[in-house]
């Protein structure tokens, strides 16, 4: 009964609840949950063992006390020991998965400035293989007049393969920058910047989110995510940055 309400499709159930990871990173962060849980499990099923061995073996058969056991130094030793060895472990895998997360390259494919403020984003490509691009994707803040299909959503384009470094900052109050695929967030928080690279293992498109509560219309703060081959995102540069250029020619 608990297998069929679970409602797990699309191997769903083998992510325990993850959504499916669209980059290395997220691999990565996939890969310690399912272990944390195999080893919870493992656990537990040791635990349970002992119990149901212990109910079944050792009930009360009679009015007669038991010999009891006391000061078994091996015993107190091992029960001691093993929960430290289970959190050593954990906390090996837990370090070296966050320092992999964390890790930031020395010269990225792309560089995006983000900028999360109340209630949209702003994301400038500030560098392309090396080479500068200054492509700013402006969003809409939030218009509380306007329905959802209205609303024109903030764009973020990358290419698969490459790795994309963000660079985060807030001018106004604490938000979070968080993609559900990304198996990944991170707060973007005024005058601290914070900085994270994801190398994209598949196209789609993606709705972005931000998820920390940051005002009225935070539950609108959101912007799409596309994904897409490397020849497509630098047709995407190419094409607004001419229309970019031809936008500022025009204003002047």
């Amino acid at each position: 009964m608990l297998l069929a309400l679970t409602g797990c499709t699309n191997n769903t159930f083998t992510r325990l609840g993850f959504p499916n990871p669209v980059t290395t990173q997220g691999k990565v962060v996939l890969s310690l949950w399912q272990g944390s849980w195999i080893a919870g499990l493992a656990v537990g099923v040791l635990v349970w063992g002992l119990i149901l061995w212990a109910v079944i073996f050792h009930r009360k058969r009679g009015d007669r006390l038991p010999p009891q056991v006391r000061y078994n130094m091996p015993i107190e030793i091992l029960y001691t020991v093993v929960p430290f060895i289970l959190i050593a472990v954990l906390f090996y895998y837990t370090a070296k998965d966050e320092n992999t997360i964390d890790s930031l390259s020395s010269h990225p494919d792309v560089t995006v400035n983000v900028i999360g403020y109340q209630w949209s984003w702003q994301f400038t490509y500030a560098d392309v293989n090396g080479v500068k691009a200054n492509v700013v994707m402006n969003g809409e803040p939030w218009n509380p007049y306007a329905s959802a299909q209205q609303q024109q959503l903030p764009l973020l384009e990358i290419p698969v393969g490459e790795t994309v470094r963000f660079n985060l900052t807030s001018p106004d109050v604490v938000h979070a920058f968080w993609v559900p695929e990304f198996l990944f967030k991170r707060d973007v928080i005024p005058d601290h910047p914070n900085h994270f690279e994801i190398t994209a293992t598949q196209t789609g498109t993606f709705i972005g989110h931000c998820s920390e509560l940051c005002g009225l219309y935070h539950a609108r703060m959101l912007f799409t995510l596309k994904i897409v081959t490397p020849a497509q995102f630098r047709q995407f540069i190419a094409t607004e940055q001419a229309r970019q250029k031809t936008a500022a020619g025009s204003t002047t």
